[in-house]
């Protein structure tokens, strides 16, 4: 039985080496053993043919997702769309709404309804801006892959949109009448004016997985109205408008959360 055993395993040696040691040394394809030693870190090192097809993607041409907006006015939503270019360079097109107010606005609270309330506020306020953009990385082969610093501008047409925030009813015999308007009966009284405007950014994308997209952006927008402001305020004693608004930017945290493709 050994010796069988030995004849076997011989013979199957023998016909997984076979072709190897029939292969002349002069015909095309054929490489000594230490020739192929020294060309296999040169592949690897360019990378060519070596991954695996089942292996996950490094990068991704396209990248989109929501935007979850936070400032001093208050939240917002949007969508983007990335387009990578090169390792470093990308475009972008965003779309997002958020709130403004004034700043001169000052929010009160009343002890006995329980409920806060603005003295002299005139107008509610959305800024939904169309920003198109370039993205830059930052120190792609100084940092670990898992944090991605970058930055940005972007430019585009922003949309303001002033809805009533209240109605004031004169009064010959005294003060005027002041009736809060309800939000969603408010928005359908409102009026819209374009302008143009942009921002500045800073961020960073984060984790090994660049499928899944989670990031952080700090931008400063720039929006102002050239055809003047917007009132905003106004004197409860009178109904007289106080204050007009015509700057809608400032600084906004931005989270990003999408996928790539």
């Amino acid at each position: 039985m050994r010796v069988c055993g030995a004849f076997v395993a011989g013979c199957v040696i023998l016909v997984s080496t076979g072709p190897l040691l029939a292969q002349p040394a002069g015909m095309p394809g054929f490489l000594p053993f230490s020739r192929t030693q020294q060309q296999i870190p040169d592949t690897l090192n360019k990378g060519e043919g070596t991954r695996s097809p089942h292996a996950p993607r490094t990068s991704f041409l396209h990248l989109w997702g929501i935007d979850v907006l936070i400032s001093n006015d208050g939240f917002g939503l949007g969508t983007f769309y990335r387009r990578e270019f090169t390792e470093d360079i990308s475009g972008f097109i965003t779309l997002s709404i958020s709130e403004s107010k004034d700043e001169r606005e000052i929010e009160r609270f009343d002890p006995y309804t329980q409920q806060s309330f603005t003295p002299g506020k005139l107008s509610r306020f959305m800024m939904a801006p169309l920003t198109f953009g370039v993205q830059h990385r930052l120190f792609r082969e100084d940092i670990v892959d898992t944090f991605r610093p970058y930055v940005n501008v972007g430019v585009g047409p922003p949309l303001i949109y002033a809805a009533p925030f209240v109605t004031i009813t004169p009064n010959s015999e005294g003060p005027p009448t002041i009736e809060e308007v309800e939000f969603f009966n408010s928005l359908s009284k409102g009026r819209t004016q374009w302008t143009f405007g942009g921002f500045i950014g800073a961020g960073a994308f984060f984790g090994s997985d660049k499928s899944n997209v989670f990031g952080v952006n700090f931008r400063y927008y720039f929006t102002y109205l050239l055809s003047g402001g917007l009132p905003s305020l106004f004197n409860p004693a009178t109904g007289e408008v106080t204050s007009t608004k015509s700057s809608f930017g400032g600084f906004f945290i931005t989270l990003n959360i999408g996928m790539g493709y």
